[in-house]
């Protein structure tokens, strides 16, 4: 059977100018659909209106997702670049590391990306490859983890799920490990393949006699994050998080960035790049405003109660 995989346009119904003659094309590599990549996509796309940039009369602006397969992150990487897009804007670890594969000339432009070093970016903020820029997403484990030690002053083991194949989940498991040394947790931690493993991986965690989640953000897990509060509800096992958006999903709370925004502030690097600045020359950028989210909800089925100086520290409540 012939695989056939969509390609799509914003921002406007046609994919050309109005004479379909050599607009700028700015290719959006996604590696899968979740919560977090349409945040940042959403921000990204706001970004290039603002700056005054409408697909089909001033840019050619492509989406194209691999739907959480790798492999098929290369190949769309690989066509990009064969089909003469101008600015490359991966947005995952894998789909950096499969634009920096693809190519060494054309403009790139990443964004929500753990380590853009360990993907192979470059060195240093201002010593990166001539042809990349972008906004790394390094989550604040440290911060999300003194939180949940606020919470719950008693507890000890911490489990999370991670995803082995994913070279960000990997690194973001060491970061929680380290931290976790420093607040006097241990990490207990259950390897998942894709987002249908997750369910049944989270009840083996919870098996291991943990005394609560700390969820590690990576790809394969934010596209399925339901999954993991529904175990956590039926459990009464209080769930934190490191990504914003799993305080709507089903986590007590959650501290992180804002993808929107992260979307929004890699969006203007692209609208640089567009206006001729060389990447070269564009240090590479972080995000600043940590965010803590919580869900009352959540925290009644979860068996957690808030103490006030955490209550007054959120910048959102969901009720």
């Amino acid at each position: 059977m012939k695989r056939v995989w969509l390609v799509f346009c914003v921002l406007a119904a046609s994919c050309g100018g109005p004479d379909g003659k050599d607009l700028t094309t700015i290719g959006v590599l996604e590696l899968i659909d979740s919560g977090t990549s349409r945040e940042v996509r959403r921000g990204l796309l706001q970004a290039l209106a603002d700056g005054g940039l409408r697909d089909g009369v001033n840019v050619r602006i492509e989406v194209r997702n691999g739907r959480g397969n790798i492999s098929e992150v290369h190949r769309l990487a690989r066509a990009f670049v064969k089909d003469g897009v101008d600015i490359l804007v991966p947005t995952s670890t894998q789909s950096l590391q499969a634009a920096l594969i693809a190519t060494p000339k054309i403009p790139i432009v990443f964004s929500s990306v753990a380590n853009p070093y360990l993907a192979g970016a470059g060195v240093s903020a201002t010593e990166h490859r001539p042809n990349v820029t972008g906004v790394a997403s390094t989550a604040p484990i440290r911060e999300g983890l003194a939180v949940v030690r606020e919470i719950l002053p008693g507890a000890r083991r911490l489990g999370t799920l991670w995803t082995p194949s994913e070279m960000n989940s990997e690194y973001y498991l060491d970061l929680a490990r380290e931290a976790s040394a420093d607040l006097g947790f241990d990490i207990v931690s259950v390897p998942v393949e894709n987002p249908d493993d997750i369910l049944l991986a989270a009840r083996v965690l919870i098996n291991r006699k943990i005394d609560a989640i700390y969820q590690i953000s990576d790809n394969t897990i934010n596209a399925a994050f339901e999954a993991l509060a529904r175990a956590a509800d039926e459990n009464a096992v209080p769930l934190f998080s490191g990504s914003l958006l799993a305080a709507r999903s089903g986590a007590a709370a959650a501290v992180g960035w804002d993808f929107y925004a992260m979307g929004y502030k890699s969006g203007q690097l692209v609208l640089r790049v567009k206006n001729g600045e060389n990447p070269t020359l564009i240090p590479l950028e972080s995000m600043s405003d940590v965010r803590l989210v919580l869900n009352r909800r959540a925290a009644a089925l979860q068996g957690v109660v808030f103490p006030g100086s955490v209550l007054k520290r959120a910048a959102e409540i969901l009720e």
